[in-house]
């Protein structure tokens, strides 16, 4: 046991000895950094924007953080209320601050960021996601800091925002469509208090709050109730037979039921008067609009006016020819692109495509191409993000109603479909047509359909470039057959 002590009493003054001299090289040399010794507290990152303050956004109160060298309480707390966020955005502005990063926390960090912007400050929107601190370590103080420190060393990325006047247009357009869906929610309250009553109007006419469902209801509650004077109020393009439209209105005409069927008809009447008023917003918003007089108007081509018939929601006024004139191209042209799906696009991103350098961001702003999860040089996921968005959303409908379009955006559904199935169709289409939006709305010019045959085509060339490539692999050399021509 001897000589294995002293093997062990020899070899600790050897450690304790290099250790020695690692320390002693390292002071020599600043602790192995290139630059210096480091300085306690420093990162080896350069600061992008010094004059940076993050704030950390409440319901109640914000934390905002600035830079310790510029305040000796560099972390202070103000309440909501407007007179704190004025005094908030003189406190940034006097200690000379640039830019400011906020999450984007619900709708509260709205009054912040106008506020803030009024005095010139630069406001950047933050994803929270983006923005997580440590897990365990979450305090309102911490995340401002963290903030803070982010956006100085220009590791944030500000969201998308539109111009002032596009946010106009953008809450009377979001205000419309909510008043639109609180209809639909009392055409079917109305819808089941009519069954209840067992008066099958809606298997007879397909739209019950149409021009015709809509007199009868009315007759109904004003006290008619013979069956086949309430099927002459029909109108007469309705396809349903007289008899069959009375032998649906025979029910049994109860008193509570009837008076529900009366509140949800004033509700529809009275969310249709709001929807009138925001469309006359939604139209002055859109005439005083500044538009670019550089882009000459695309003409219109008489052979082929509008693809769309007018939907019943749609607003009173000639939206097309407002669009028209604020964007200078016509959006309604591209196969699938009504003219509420290109107004829901220009009311939430604008005219100015500036913001996104090309159709690749623009796509991946809408969710709508593969976001690939590369890990140890394989592809382990390729799906596209989740992306809560509503231009992604209006696009994905005007893609899936091109399922029988003749036209090349149908064909290319129809291709897509079979290879991918349907969810895969119309997420490729929508990428289509998001990618058509942009280059009109920051080129210009028309967009011409190649049509199907086209599509066709060129896909038949395809499909034989491959046989051909794949026989020639295999040592056979392919010529077309004589008969193939005679058959049509």
């Amino acid at each position: 046991m001897a000589p294995l002590g002293r093997r062990l009493f020899h070899v600790q003054p050897i450690k304790e000895a290099k250790l020695k001299r690692a320390r002693s090289k390292r002071k020599k040399t600043g602790g192995g950094d290139p630059v210096g010794k480091k300085i306690p507290g420093e990162s080896g990152l350069r600061k992008l924007n010094p004059a940076a303050a993050g704030i950390d956004v409440g319901s109640r109160e914000h934390y905002v953080a600035v830079p310790a060298d510029l305040d000796p309480t560099p972390i202070r707390k103000f309440s909501c209320l407007t007179a704190q966020l004025h005094e908030m955005a003189q406190w940034l502005k006097g200690l000379g601050i640039v830019t400011v990063a906020l999450e984007s926390t619900g709708v509260y960090w709205i009054p912040v960021a106008d506020v803030l912007e009024s005095y010139g400050l630069d406001v950047q929107l933050v994803n929270a996601r983006h923005v997580k601190n440590v897990p365990g370590r979450k305090t309102d103080v911490q995340d401002c800091r963290w903030l803070q420190e982010l956006h100085s060393f220009g590791l944030l990325r500000g969201s998308f925002r539109p111009e002032a006047e596009v946010r106009v247009l953008r809450g009377y357009w979001r205000q419309r469509q909510r008043l639109v869906e609180s209809m639909s929610q009392c055409i079917l309250l109305m819808h089941k208090e009519m069954e209840q009553m067992n008066l099958q109007l809606g298997k007879v006419l397909s739209d019950v709050s149409g021009l015709s469902g809509m007199k009868i209801i009315r007759a109904i509650l004003a006290g008619e109730r013979d069956g086949k004077a309430l099927a002459q109020l029909a109108h007469p393009g309705v396809r349903s037979e007289r008899s069959t439209i009375a032998q649906a209105l025979i029910g049994t005409w109860k008193e509570e039921h009837l008076f529900a069927l009366k509140q949800h008809v004033a509700l529809y009447d009275f969310n249709s008067g709001l929807v009138a008023e925001c469309d006359h917003n939604i139209e002055e918003c859109m005439k005083s609009f500044d538009r670019d007089t550089t882009l000459p108007p695309t003409a219109t081509d008489p052979e082929k006016p509008n693809k769309h018939r007018r939907s019943k929601n749609a607003p009173q006024f000639t939206i097309r020819d407002l669009l028209h004139q604020m964007t200078g191209v016509d959006l309604t042209r591209i196969d699938g692109i009504s003219t509420m799906t290109a107004q829901t696009i220009i009311a939430e991103i604008g005219v100015d495509m500036r913001a996104f350098p090309s159709e690749k961001h623009f796509s991946s702003w809408l969710g709508l191409c593969p976001n690939r999860i590369i890990t140890g040089g394989k592809v382990k996921k390729s799906a596209t993000r989740k992306v809560v968005n509503r231009v992604a959303t209006a696009l994905r409908r005007a893609a899936s109603s091109l399922h029988r379009g003749k036209s090349w955006m149908g064909a290319f559904y129809r291709k897509m479909k079979a290879r991918l199935g349907p969810p895969g169709a119309i997420t490729a289409v929508a990428h289509k047509l998001a990618c058509q939006v942009y280059r009109m709305l920051k080129y210009g010019g028309d967009y011409v359909d190649k049509g199907e045959k086209v599509f066709e085509e060129r896909h038949s060339e395809r499909e034989l470039r491959y046989i051909e490539k794949r026989a020639k692999a295999h040592g056979y050399d392919l010529s077309p057959s004589p008969l193939a021509k005679a058959v049509p």
